[in-house]
């Protein structure tokens, strides 16, 4: 155990005595190690900002407009634009084997919100009360939509968080009435916050029964049917099925209004699975790519090491040659090198790693968490692991090469170097 120590002190009085290249070589591996730490976890900070973005719409939401189709069949000018249609709703609901929800919504951008106390002007939802199981709408206060209020065209309003705030501020709104271009609605629910930032667009929404919204303030236009609606929004059986979800949904539609449905102006679409896999591929990639930037540093950190440790050796020839006349053994001689580089590799390795975890924390608390689309950066597990990895076969190589070369020595030869 005390000639354990003793090599362990030659090892710190070594590099100590080469302050300035080890500190060098140091600071490569730790700036390594920070760098591929860092751009991992701010890659993964916009992975998952991305995905909760997209997850604050909904579950495996599938969104369809109506798009534009030729006026008569089979040509491709004079298009004109159509609506989609309650009967498409249906028809989807019926006869897409691989849809296992589906809601029809109205959107209207240009209805006054107004209450006793102040006035609004955010978007007006026409919903069915299945919109909350397909899109995000958490209830915080009140309750959601029930089938009677869609069946009996009830007078009622959901607010939106901000639109509670704008409309009733500091004043309880359940119970209460706001007007809708000058029509009377009972406030029944108020939403929870959705997303993150400043921006409220969604919270800014009211929402109303689908069939009052049609009654009062239905799609004109000229050629417009009257169970009109903005989009069809719908969850295939499973995520995976979400291509077999849209071809059957294509065909109905195209169906119904005599057009080829694999017309690509025909139908505009939002398939947020499939931006799912799209963003998440994209950062996949990337977190590759900085991997391997990341072990290509720490490879060239281990080179400088060895080198540093080679020319140590050559510098301490004498030093090993007289150690090995006074009784030495090569297996003490390998272990101070091989330690003096798992010391260089392991310390260096350590500071890039804290030093990245206080980055991201710094990061945090900065930005905090009210940034859309980004989530604050973390130390990913898999990329500390790899780090921790890399540094090990680093500090191994570095260490066993040049400790093999010193203890390979003879003493006499060693003596004789100048």
């Amino acid at each position: 155990m005390r000639r354990f120590l003793d090599i362990v002190q030659q090892v710190f009085e070594a590099i100590w005595a080469n302050k300035l290249r080890s500190f060098l070589t140091m600071f490569g591996i730790a700036w390594g190690v920070a760098s591929l730490l860092l751009l991992v976890g701010l890659g993964e900070g916009f992975r998952s900002g991305n995905q909760r973005g997209l997850a604050e719409f909904g579950t495996d939401v599938i969104m369809i407009f109506g798009g534009n189709i030729p006026s008569l069949p089979g040509q491709h000018s004079g298009l004109h634009p159509y609506k989609l249609t309650l009967g498409d709703l249906d028809a989807v609901r019926t006869q897409a084997p691989h849809v296992r929800n589906a809601t029809a919504i109205i959107n209207r951008g240009d209805l006054k919100q107004v209450s006793e106390y102040s006035s609004a002007g955010g978007p007006v939802m026409g919903i069915l009360p299945n919109f909350a199981d397909i899109r995000k709408l958490p209830i915080v206060q009140g309750r959601g939509l029930r089938q009677e209020d869609i069946a009996q065209h009830r007078l009622v309003v959901i607010l939106g968080q901000k639109s509670n705030q704008l409309l009733f501020p500091g004043r309880p709104s359940i119970g209460n009435f706001i007007t809708l271009n000058g029509y009377r609605l009972e406030v029944i629910g108020v939403a929870d916050k959705i997303g993150r930032g400043n921006n409220n667009n969604d919270n800014q929404k009211v929402y109303i029964p689908l069939t009052t919204m049609m009654e009062l303030f239905p799609i004109k236009g000229d050629n417009i049917p009257k169970d009109a609606i903005s989009s069809i929004q719908y969850q295939p059986s499973t995520a995976d099925q979400n291509e077999l979800a849209k071809i059957e949904v294509h065909r109905i539609i195209g169906h119904r209004h005599g057009f080829n449905p694999l017309d690509p102006e025909a139908i505009e679409e939002w398939d947020t699975i499939k931006s799912s896999r799209s963003i998440g591929m994209i950062f996949t990639a990337m977190d590759v790519f900085l991997g391997g930037v990341g072990i290509v540093t720490l490879a060239l950190g281990a080179v400088g090491i060895i080198n540093i440790m080679l020319v140590t050796v050559s510098e301490r020839t004498k030093e090993i040659g007289l150690r090995k006349a006074l009784g030495a053994t090569n297996r003490s001689i390998m272990t101070q090198f091989f330690l003096e580089g798992m010391v260089l590799t392991g310390t260096s390795g350590a500071i890039g790693i804290v030093a990245a975890a206080a980055l991201m924390m710094g990061l945090t608390a900065i930005a905090g968490p009210g940034v859309q689309g980004f989530d604050p950066p973390r130390l990913v597990p898999w990329s500390a692991a790899m780090a921790v990895g890399a540094l090990s076969i680093a500090g191994v190589i570095a260490g066993l090469y040049p400790a093999r070369k010193a203890a390979l020595l003879e003493p006499v030869e060693a003596l004789r170097k100048d």
